[in-house]
């Protein structure tokens, strides 16, 4: 069995990715939704990738592996229906919540008739739909959570016995695992609730016994460890917060015998450092990847029994690491006698599945990147020279070395013109030329739109069709003029389809990309692409980040050509589509060699080389998105004012080359905004839209309390759904906008881009926005 076999040092892997090796997870939800496949068959074949992943893990030197990790859509859902903390929204009756009610939380469905019989929802060709709950990001990375949401009288029970099935499950396979939870706190500071107050840890002393009672299951079946995720432990935490943090573990440590690992990660315990090396628990985990520093604070402070958790390799990064320098310094730690496991910072969730997948990298730069497997094996190499002296892995270590040395001076990352064009780099580039309210005037007298006016965010359905016509292409089963013209075609249909549709301002439906980050890193020198690299940002939905290797410049134009053809089929105002400099570096594996603020500039140089040439092939709407802008904040707020300074002024330097009839729009994805508002003004666009449907508008609040002065598309359409909102809903969520801000700010759109919706939906969703819009407009005179 895997404990049998912990030596000294062992080696421990806090998360695994869940879709498999070929995204086997994410093909399955999508049949199980489609009606293809039962819930039995796609319960199958989870349990086949959890076996496949405990068995891996434990071949390649993994000695304290995870159980619970595994999700078929988020972990944080899974602690909701763990808790039962289902809002009322879904009618559960109490009992084992079902699969359906799961999913209905989700992405939202259908029932015949409101209720939830036998726990669960209704299938989803019924007439009345139930909202997906709200998603937003993960802490500061790509992955999206659903949150939860608490009554005020919120009551906890024990709904799901998931954590306690999967460690039998992994234990009759021999591997006897180490279950993960998300930590109490953590839980419910994430959440939300519905009387919108901000009193979620008054509910831990009805959380705390459920959270014992699976805590206790779990001894009972065997677990001598678990792991407990405390990921808010690196924030700023108020002295009420830390009380709760004492509060909880006091009691779960009277509560159960289990050992906890209290695990923390994506930054420094900071101000925390006290109170996590004080905490009743047998182990704790932290980042030294982020926040190498701390380690010897902590181990001054931790108690001579404190298992420490070191996570040394990278959990969120794909660069190889100086394996070496991690055993040097470790060494001392094992030689004091402490006890200590060497792990990756984070759960390796955030990293594709294997490198080994990848044939077609250069060979220099394949050698500089470890994926999830090969971070893995890097954890154990780290443990045999920890326990074995490092003569027993010599041959690894000199690899390591070299590889770390071939890096720093190769050639293929460092460009002397890049260079010289960043020193270049005046303030009046980043500046337009007068300020919003003169643009305004002048963009409204040459684009000449209604009140409330409708436009959709970027992206069309990408149907079965135009994903097997981009694989023919790229296989070459076709020739580049065959995709060309049927790429053509699409775009012509879509347009001409928008123009029926009454759509104020098009687009031409991003038929050629296959993803927005993606598809400019290609265009673009200093960028690498897998084939296989794919990792989960949320459900089935699944991204390719591109490797960010080195400096970035544009050979050529990227986007112009298509705006151009998807113009001259109509003669309403067609977007120029753009991704914006800091999405384009937040959704990348970033070289680790230089600030990410110089990477960020650079990228802003090429895309504001577009944005110009857009501008000069006669666009008048261009929209660079800035969808990952929040997510890339520093978790503390002591950090904020640097990285929005470089952040912001990044866009700016990409949007502001353009004369004043020129409208900026840019997007944004599921934020908090009240804190970054000011910087969000600071953009300085013409126009912003926002995903707001889920949160009915709250979001809102932020811009209205800032007196925010530019024009704002709040989504009436959330894209992460299947079910179609009514024209009445939308009508109701713009009057609610309505209410915070004046309504000439306003225009109707949908979330986010539609590319993973069905055209079925999307024509009926539009065609009610549209409506909506024409009511609004009727409602104002």
């Amino acid at each position: 069995m895997s404990m049998t076999r912990i030596s000294h040092v062992p080696v421990a892997t806090i998360g695994f990715p869940r879709m498999g090796s070929n995204r086997q997870l994410k093909n399955a939800l999508e049949s199980f939704w489609n009606g293809k496949i039962s819930a039995e068959q796609l319960l199958k074949l989870g349990a086949d990738l959890r076996a496949s992943n405990w068995k891996k893990q434990s071949d390649l030197g993994a000695t304290l592996i995870p159980s619970n990790d595994f999700s078929l859509y988020d972990q944080i859902l899974d602690m909701s229906v763990t808790v039962g903390a289902i809002p009322a929204t879904y009618n559960w009756d109490g009992g084992v919540v079902s699969i359906d009610t799961y999913f209905a939380m989700a992405r939202g469905t259908r029932d015949q008739s409101g209720s939830c019989a036998a726990g669960g929802v209704q299938p989803e060709t019924s007439t009345k739909t139930l909202p997906a709950a709200e998603m937003t990001k993960w802490f500061d990375t790509n992955y999206h959570y659903l949150v939860p949401e608490f009554a005020v009288d919120q009551k906890f029970v024990l709904a799901s016995t998931k954590a306690v099935d999967e460690f039998v499950e992994a234990k009759n396979q021999g591997h006897v695992t180490r279950p993960v939870l998300v930590g109490p706190v953590t839980y419910l500071k994430l959440g939300k609730m519905t009387d919108k107050s901000t009193g979620m840890l008054r509910l831990l002393p009805s959380l705390l016994p459920i959270i014992a009672e699976v805590l206790n299951r779990l001894h009972a079946a065997g677990a001598e460890w678990v792991q407990i995720d405390e990921p808010c432990l690196v924030l700023d935490l108020t002295e009420y917060e830390q009380t709760a943090y004492r509060t909880a573990y006091e009691y779960l440590a009277k509560a159960s015998p289990v050992k906890l690992m209290l695990t923390t990660y994506f930054g420094a315990l900071g101000g925390n450092i006290e109170l996590a090396t004080t905490l009743p628990v047998a182990g704790l985990h932290i980042d030294l990847v982020r926040a190498p520093e701390q380690l010897g604070p902590v181990l001054e402070r931790a108690r001579p029994d404190l298992v420490i958790s070191a996570g040394v390799v990278d959990g969120r990064n794909v660069w190889r690491a100086d394996l070496e320098a991690i055993v040097q310094r470790l060494e001392p730690v094992v030689a004091s006698g402490r006890s200590l496991i060497v792990a990756p910072s984070c759960s390796l969730l955030h990293l594709p599945y294997d490198l080994n997948s990848e044939t077609g990298l250069l060979p220099e730069l394949k050698s500089w990147l470890a994926f999830a497997v090969q971070k893995v094996e890097e954890l154990a190499i780290i443990a045999r020279a920890l326990n074995d002296g490092r003569a027993s892995v010599r041959a690894e270590l000199d690899a390591s070395s070299a590889s770390v040395a071939l890096r720093k001076s190769s050639s293929i990352i460092h460009k002397a013109e890049v260079q010289a064009r960043l020193n270049a780099v005046t303030p009046e580039m980043s500046r337009r030329k007068t300020p919003y309210a003169s643009r305004a005037a002048i963009q409204r007298a040459e684009l000449r739109l209604p009140l409330y006016p409708t436009t959709t965010i970027g992206s069309f359905p990408q149907t079965a069709e135009v994903r097997q016509k981009r694989a023919a292409f790229t296989k070459g089963s076709i020739t580049p003029e065959e995709y060309e013209r049927f790429l053509r075609e699409e775009t012509a249909r879509t347009v001409r389809w928008q123009e029926e549709c009454g759509l104020d301002v098009l687009v031409h439906g991003e038929f050629e990309r296959n993803d927005m980050v993606q598809y400019f890193g290609e265009q673009l020198d200093g960028f690498a692409f897998t084939q296989q690299g794919w990792v989960q940002s949320y459900g089935s939905r699944c991204v390719r980040p591109p490797i960010l290797f080195g400096d970035v410049s544009r050979p050529k134009a990227m986007t112009v050509s298509w705006w151009q053809y998807a113009q001259s089929v109509t003669d309403k105002p067609m977007k120029g589509m753009l991704t914006g400099p800091v999405t384009i570096l937040n959704w990348s594996f970033v070289r680790d060699d230089v600030p990410e603020s110089v990477c960020c500039q650079q990228i802003a140089l090429a895309i504001r080389d577009e944005v110009v040439d857009l501008e000069a092939a006669g666009a008048k709407v261009i929209q660079i998105d800035e969808a990952a802008l929040r997510e890339g904040m520093p978790l503390r707020r002591g950090e904020w004012p640097e990285y929005m300074a470089w952040a912001v002024g990044a866009f700016r330097l990409a949007s502001s080359g353009v004369a004043d009839g020129t409208q900026i729009h840019t997007h944004m994805c599921y934020s908090e905004f009240n804190e970054i508002i000011a910087s969000i003004g600071d953009l300085d666009t013409d126009v912003i839209s926002i995903e707001t449907a889920r949160s009915k508008m709250e979001l809102l609040d932020a811009f209205a309390g800032y007196a925010y002065a530019s024009e704002i598309g709040p989504g009436v359409y959330d894209i992460h759904s299947p079910r179609v909102p009514t024209v009445e809903e939308m009508v109701d969520l713009m009057q609610l906008a309505g209410k915070r801000l004046d309504v000439s700010q306003l225009w109707v759109n949908p979330d986010c881009g539609l590319k993973t919706r069905g055209w079925p939906e999307v024509r009926l969703a539009l065609v009610n926005m549209v409506e909506a819009a024409r009511r609004l407009r009727v409602g104002t005179k």
